[in-house]
């Protein structure tokens, strides 16, 4: 591949074309930004030319700083590191020119791209074209001052807090794009258009009483949608900064890269201490990883090709597969829907409609796209549809005898080159299609619900499924947008192996005396959007009866079985379902504590009869987060030592993406080796002694722990062997 260059090309009408080329996405790597800087002084210091376009390479503007950088300054801890040439300096270097400035965008604009194009004197742009500031998804701000005076600040901080608003000067097609932008730079070097400088401008800020009026709403908002994030409020407080000291004052602290003492003023220094923070190399960390999961030994280096999947049949139309054919058919992607009577079809089918209907509702969808999505799907009694689809999805009640009924049947309904998938969360795959003679096209398809929203594809493999196979559903994971992530087979897989002590251990706390919404609130504040009780609700009782009956029997010998659920089944309560928790449920209002269900938990405590001395334990907040999140990296130590995942940030990525692990703490491998092994190993260790096998310290987890090897650490292949012995 070619080095990254930055290219100019003066044309007869006086024009300097500067060109980006950096693929895939022109990012702003530093010989990018060293090579800006060079040709806008030499168009500057040249006679013959009179005006500058600004364009990226292969139709795209910039995808923005190449936070290649900050995987560097995380790893050295020295924020010393950040280039010498920053991208604020080029900006302000375009801004100042003396000489007119147009960006000509097409594809993308993102963080240090669009502030490129904001510094310009104009902008035109294709159709279609994104533009946004990303950084705080990164754990850092992005520039502050310039979209403000372009757009307003109301406008400005909704679109650096994460919404998509425009500020461009004209939209022309493609083909038109660099004609168009250089008529429009002579237009401003001749004064037939204004002549703008972003900085300068004040007409749209309004008042400061106005302005700090706004400033105080948006800090309200992004205290309570993203406490944990400090990004959100630092973005604010510079923001404000430059409102009140004026453009400049706010902006020479935008050259946020420069290591000059002279230039480390307000968000220089902002900038470079978030960079530092745990924040910020969490969310670098889950960005790197998602990247990551693409990449599957001896399934994506062997050269395969994948095969399209045009046509998918969906088994069963409750929850989870109305929420899978919805994915699909919003993807183009044709669905046959099997129920087993008419009224359940019907049920289905109009589940489906409604998912649709509120994806447009919300603005998410045209109209026009809902009803081409509906035409995709038709509902069927049997399997006479099945004898040309792709892929068939199994999304039936967890129940072994069914399953392998339906999988003997579609061996014999369906294509030979079709993939036969289940959506099972937890039942061993070799069981479910223990009785046919297609093991190599058995595969998982596990979508966590609500399947047309929630992001993550565990993408289940056994021992015989082929890499084709694998393959093929990676794909179409990609098409209907989710981030698959391929793992082994076992009771839970990944996810629900990992995670199945953390409901078990929130149970095992009301057990000791620690109260329920107490539990809540200290896992919510820790990130998590609700506590593992309002998840017991929304989930339902008879889900997690069933669920934990697998895990009883998978892993008996770290199993706590509580009381509690059959407590609740038996008083009525299912949760969220029938509108009787833990909690309440009114329409239009938050839940909140059920009061009446406290006799329940006494009765729990006492058949349980393991508070010490009969009296409740005294735990802090950081010690119920840790009783209940450490027994997860404890046993997602033991996947890990297995070999379910083929990286440990596999497993960051599919704890954040599939149970809203919250994304600033870089997932759950990635947070107990920022907590420390050891200090994961000793806690766990003391628990155990006294509170019994629930917490004991797993094999790997020790080993990692005393010799000082972080959890993340590639695993051996010998280690692997060991643990499946």
């Amino acid at each position: 591949m070619a080095a990254p260059r930055v290219t100019m090309e003066v044309g007869n009408d006086g024009v300097a074309i500067i060109t980006l080329i950096n693929p895939p996405v022109n990012a702003l790597a530093i010989p990018i930004v060293a090579g800006l800087k060079d040709k806008f002084e030499e168009a500057t210091s040249r006679d013959d030319v009179k005006a500058i376009v600004l364009t990226g390479n292969g139709g795209r503007f910039s995808g923005g700083f190449d936070i290649n950088v900050f995987q560097k300054v995380h790893g050295a801890g020295d924020v010393s590191l950040m280039p010498d040439v920053s991208v604020e300096l080029v900006v302000n270097l375009i801004e100042d020119c003396k000489k007119p400035i147009v960006a000509a965008v097409e594809g993308l604009a993102l963080g240090g791209g669009l502030e490129l194009a904001m510094g310009c004197h104009a902008r035109i742009a294709a159709p279609k074209t994104q533009l946004g500031l990303p950084e705080l998804t990164l754990g850092v701000i992005p520039g502050t001052q310039r979209l403000p005076r372009l757009v307003g600040l109301s406008k400005a901080i909704e679109m650096m807090l994460g919404w998509k608003l425009g500020l461009i000067d004209a939209v022309v097609t493609s083909e038109e794009l660099l004609k168009v932008s250089r008529l429009w730079a002579l237009d401003i070097a001749a004064r037939r258009k204004p002549w703008i400088r972003s900085l300068h401008r004040t007409d749209k800020l309004g008042s400061l009483s106005e302005a700090r009026e706004v400033l105080k709403l948006a800090r309200l908002q992004a205290k309570k949608t993203a406490p944990n994030m400090p990004q959100h409020q630092a973005c604010l407080d510079v923001i404000e900064e430059g409102i009140v000291h004026g453009g400049y004052s706010g902006v020479l602290k935008c050259l946020l890269l420069l290591r000059a003492p002279e230039f480390d003023l307000y968000e220089a220094k902002v900038f470079k201490e978030l960079v530092m923070l745990d924040t910020s190399r969490g969310l670098v960390h889950v960005f790197f990883a998602q990247r990551a999961t693409s990449k599957v030994p001896n399934v994506t280096d062997i050269g395969l090709k994948p095969r399209g999947v045009r046509k998918v049949a969906v088994i069963g139309g409750g929850l989870m597969g109305s929420g899978i054919a919805t994915a699909h058919i919003l993807n183009n992607i044709y669905v046959v829907l099997k129920e087993v009577n008419s009224e359940y079809l019907l049920k289905g089918i109009k589940t489906i409609e409604a998912n649709v209907r509120g994806l447009v509702t919300r603005g998410k969808l045209t109209q026009d796209k809902a009803n081409n999505a509906l035409k995709m799907l038709k509902g069927v009694l049997d399997y006479s549809e099945f004898k040309d689809v792709d892929m068939v999805i199994e999304a039936v009640i967890e129940s072994v005898p069914l399953k392998q009924k339906i999988f003997s049947e579609l061996e014999k309904a369906c294509p030979p080159h079709c993939i036969l998938a289940t959506n099972t969360s937890t039942i061993d795959l070799n069981i479910v299609g223990e009785k046919t003679s297609s093991q190599d096209r058995i595969i998982g398809a596990h979508f966590f619900s609500p399947a047309h929203v929630m992001p993550l594809l565990e993408i289940v493999r056994t021992e015989r499924t082929s890499a084709q196979v694998i393959l093929d559903l990676m794909t179409v994971g990609k098409i209907i947008k989710k981030v698959p992530v391929v793992v082994g087979n076992c009771t839970g897989f990944a996810v629900n192996r990992a995670f199945f002590p953390y409901s078990q251990s929130a149970r095992l706390l009301v057990s000791l005396g620690v109260d329920v919404f107490r539990i809540d609130s200290a896992i919510r504040s820790f990130g998590l959007p609700i506590g593992p009780f309002q998840l017991l609700d929304l989930a339902g009782y008879g889900v997690a009866a069933a669920t934990s009956k697998e895990f009883d029997k998978a892993f008996p010998d770290r199993s706590f079985q509580s009381p509690l659920v059959d407590l609740l089944l038996k008083s009525g309560r299912n949760g969220k379902a029938n509108g009787k928790g833990l909690y309440t449920y009114e329409k239009g209002s938050k839940p909140k504590p059920d009061p009446s269900v406290l006799p329940i938990i006494e009765e729990c405590r006492r058949l349980s009869n393991i508070m010490p001395g009969g009296k409740p334990i005294s735990v802090t907040e950081k010690e119920i987060v840790e009783m209940i999140l450490f027994p997860v990296v404890n046993e997602s130590c033991r996947v890990l030592e297995e070999g379910i995942v083929v990286r440990a940030s596999d497993l960051d990525v599919a704890s954040v993406l599939g149970m809203s692990f919250p994304s600033y703490r870089g997932g759950i491998v990635f947070w107990a080796d920022a907590v420390g092994a050891n200090y994961v190993y000793t806690s766990l260790k003391k628990w155990s002694q006294l509170y019994g096998n629930f917490f004991k310290p797993s094999r790997f987890l020790e080993e990692r722990a005393t010799k000082g090897i972080p959890l993340s650490a590639p695993v051996s292949s010998s280690s692997t062997s060991r643990a499946r012995l």
